[in-house]
């Protein structure tokens, strides 16, 4: 009896310990199961600290570098040496006197992060490229892509170049800059955080009141319906059939399609993002939005100021502008937003399909320009009421982004074709009844998908205020039951977010 309870208690601590560890096949993510049990601890743990400022500092650096362990392994490695490397090169050009010198300081700081950076994405596919031009053999490396790469190579970036530009000073205790650049909340898929926005939070003692509590609440529940409810249940039931082999389906079943992954991959993302910032602002800190109802948009200018504001206005400011922006006449705004959009694309991955995703739009951007332009030049004003002409605008631009998202989903660029030829030659709208009645639930969680994102951005910030007046009791029920429908409709096998590949 007393062998049996030390082999079973031994094994308990045996599976505890494995738990512990990096599980390829099971990754630390906010939408897996061990992750609501390890928030809950380290919530216990950060309470108890929290007004402590070094402990409390230290704490989360080492709980951010081991959640980034627990969701990619050895890869935790390539973050701390970021930081080493741009810490020290933010000194050395601050310090320098030396335009010259600090100019190529600033660029050192730049190639060594791209390099990385390219290093991991996207040197296969330059060996493709030259084996196919060349008739080359030349070895692919298949490396593995560290989880988050693009976006904390593009946080040490900003970083460094505002340090350059003398819009603020660098940060003088290394752990200040780790922690920056390894929160937890936004490390693996962003949002994009500035360091001007956020390090001046880390030393001041963080204070979370009912609106901070609420606003967390919503944001989280937002995500975990956007991400496990909507985006997984779509993917699982209809979306990734499709795509599989578009040449097998009608035209009628691809658009569908089309139109349940443009649900997906916002609402994915989106919801993601929605419970970085939730568990962010549970912890005292404020990360920056990164979608704003993007469907809603009634031009692709405006798509882009409501889509992935973090990367859209972090291409701005260090891509478009330093290319000339709109200082140099139109031509140059047109051929800097192409520019922009196609390196955009790029930054995704390593693809074709990826490439001539960003060409159309950043074509989409510089037409919307000229368009404005000529309107503005020649008087041209549509008589129609505002209300029709801007839901005639959301229809189109929603739909020039969903015949995008095409290129962004399939595999390859033959299967993006293939698909859109399937929609234009092989529709079949007879086959509509049997299609939607087979998929009811895919059409009911479509439809519910898009109404909720058709609610104003201002009804829902009322709701958020409105929230901060609730008992905690009634908090701890609208969480319970988020969490209830999330876990019924939950897949049986997890899907990885959409972005966890870039």
């Amino acid at each position: 009896m007393l062998f049996a309870q030390h082999l079973c208690m031994n094994f308990s601590l045996h599976k505890f310990f494995e738990e512990l560890l990096y599980n390829k096949k099971d990754p630390l993510l906010f939408n897996s199961s061990f992750f609501l049990i390890f928030f809950a601890l380290f919530l216990l743990i950060y309470l108890a600290l929290y007004k402590k400022a070094t402990l409390r500092l230290y704490f989360l650096t080492l709980f951010s570098l081991y959640f980034f362990y627990k969701a990619s392994g050895w890869y935790v490695v390539f973050i701390l040496i970021a930081a080493v490397v741009d810490y020290n090169l933010s000194h050395l050009i601050y310090n320098e006197v030396n335009k010259r010198k600090k100019k190529i300081l600033m660029l050192t700081s730049v190639s060594l992060n791209l390099a990385l950076l390219f290093t991991f994405k996207y040197t296969d596919f330059f060996i493709s490229i030259i084996n196919d031009v060349s008739s080359s053999h030349l070895k692919l490396l298949k490396l593995g892509l560290p989880v988050g790469i693009s976006f904390y190579t593009f946080e040490n970036l900003s970083y460094t170049v505002d340090v350059y530009r003398g819009h603020f000073k660098p940060v003088n205790r290394f752990i200040d800059y780790l922690f920056f650049l390894s929160f937890f909340p936004k490390l693996m898929m962003g949002p994009i955080v500035r360091a001007a926005d956020f390090i001046p939070q880390i030393n001041r003692e963080p204070f979370v009141d009912n609106r901070q509590l609420s606003e967390g609440l919503y944001l989280l529940c937002s995500g975990i319906i956007k991400k496990m409810v909507i985006s997984d249940f779509l993917t699982a039931n209809y979306v990734q059939y499709i795509f599989d082999g578009p040449s097998r389906h009608t035209g009628i079943e691809c658009l569908f399609a089309v139109y349940c992954y443009a649900m997906v991959i916002y609402c994915d993302f989106s919801g993601y993002s929605d419970m970085a910032r939730g568990i962010a602002k549970w912890i005292g800190f404020d990360i920056n939005i990164n979608f704003l109802s993007p469907y809603q948009s009634a031009t692709i200018t405006e798509f882009w100021r409501r889509w992935h504001i973090s990367l859209s206005t972090w291409l701005k400011d260090y891509l478009y502008i330093p290319l000339g922006g709109n200082r140099k006449g139109k031509f140059n705004q047109y051929k800097n937003l192409f520019i922009t959009m196609l390196l955009g694309g790029f930054w995704h991955g390593a693809s074709w399909n990826f490439i001539f995703w960003g060409a159309l739009h950043g074509t989409a951007l510089a037409l919307d320009k000229w368009r404005m332009a000529i309107a503005k030049k020649m008087k041209i004003s549509f008589r129609l009421p505002h209300g029709l002409k801007r839901a005639i605008g959301i229809i189109i631009t929603f739909h020039f982004v969903c015949f995008c998202w095409i290129f962004f989903k399939c595999t390859t660029f033959h299967d993006s074709w293939v698909m859109i030829g399937q929609i234009f030659t092989n529709f079949r709208p007879d086959v509509a009844g049997v299609l939607f009645t087979q998929y009811r639930p895919v059409l009911i969680i479509l439809v519910t998908a898009f109404l909720l994102h058709a609610i104003p951005v201002k009804a829902e910030v009322k709701l958020q205020q409105r929230m901060a007046n609730w008992p905690l009791t009634a908090m701890v029920s609208y969480f319970l039951i988020c969490l209830y429908i999330a876990i019924e409709l939950k897949q049986a096998v997890p899907i990885k977010p959409v972005y966890l590949q870039f």
